[in-house]
């Protein structure tokens, strides 16, 4: 059954509605493919790669060039069909090849090596949002070319990456603005400044940086605040180590927005996140979100 006003494409290939005459049927094969891209855009990744390139040859042309691969969005299609790491790296490649390397929005979640070594052959990068991914230090630091657009960075739970390669993305990614580093609740909470003071000498023109459950001190946190002179966000929640003494209290407070948990958060409390972080994080569900409604929940209590 058909219903009225449905559409439907021509012989003609032409994009046509049962109510309309010849006369008033457009051409859309016809249309510029800057355009046609800009329509395209609007749909999911799966329908560009499946549905679009069986429309008509003009539109297979341009769902195959880099027209509509400016941005490349592939996380919610990782989580929802948990792809395997191969089938991750697979379609990356494939996705960055098709935009000719020119891809300036890149988002994937749990990406590999094979991944990465596309991602560092794409100078137009101005966003990359890589959480959970497992390539490592040792791949990064041989094999990452500058990447002189990039403005946000996100390695959130990346466990391979540590401080060295932190440094090889500040060396290689001078106009970095934002960096997400989040890092999952661990049982225990040694000091280590080693990534905060990366940040802060390799990184000095961030203005926003997410570094929940970190494990520096206030000494790591004085490096950035001091090092950081753009800095306007700053979310450090979770940072058990980090006791805000001296200056650091008021230095803080000069930020447009500065996140830390609540100052009566007990060891138990701390127990019960380490617990809570791994039961969301094997479901794969928003774990910030979650985070804040328990921290919420301990407030009210």
């Amino acid at each position: 059954m058909e219903f009225s006003g449905e559409k439907e494409m021509s012989k003609k290939g032409v994009v046509v509605s049962i109510d309309e005459k010849p006369s008033e049927w457009r051409t859309w094969e016809g249309l510029h493919p800057d355009i046609l891209a800009s329509i395209f855009l609007r749909l999911a990744v799966e329908e560009i790669s499946r549905c679009v390139p069986l429309v008509c040859k003009p539109w297979m042309e341009v769902a195959s060039g880099p027209y509509c691969w400016i941005d490349i969005d592939i996380q919610a299609w990782c989580r929802r069909c948990n792809r395997s790491l191969r089938a991750v790296n697979r379609a990356v490649n494939k996705l960055i090849r098709r935009s000719n390397f020119t891809v300036e929005r890149l988002f994937v979640y749990r990406m590999g090596s094979s991944g990465f070594l596309s991602v560092v052959n794409c100078p137009c990068l101005k966003v990359l949002e890589v959480p959970l991914s497992r390539f490592t230090d040792t791949l990064v630091l041989n094999h990452l070319k500058p990447l002189p657009n990039l403005r946000v960075l996100n390695i959130n739970y990346c466990s391979k990456i540590s401080a060295k390669g932190l440094a090889a993305f500040g060396n290689q990614c001078k106009s970095l603005l934002h960096l997400k580093r989040n890092l999952p609740p661990q049982r225990y909470w040694p000091v280590d400044n080693s990534e905060a003071k990366t940040i802060a000498d390799t990184m000095p023109n961030l203005q926003r940086i997410e570094l929940c459950f970190g494990s520096f001190s206030d000494w790591g946190l004085s490096e950035i605040l001091t090092k950081c002179k753009s800095l306007t966000h700053l979310d450090i929640r979770g940072c058990w180590n980090v006791k805000l003494n001296g200056d650091l209290k008021k230095m803080c407070g000069k930020l447009e927005c500065f996140q830390i948990h609540p100052s009566d958060f007990s060891e138990q409390d701390q127990l019960r996140l380490f617990y809570r972080y791994w039961k969301v994080n094997e479901n794969e569900t928003d774990l910030f979100v979650e985070l804040q409604t328990y921290w919420n929940e301990i407030r009210i209590r």
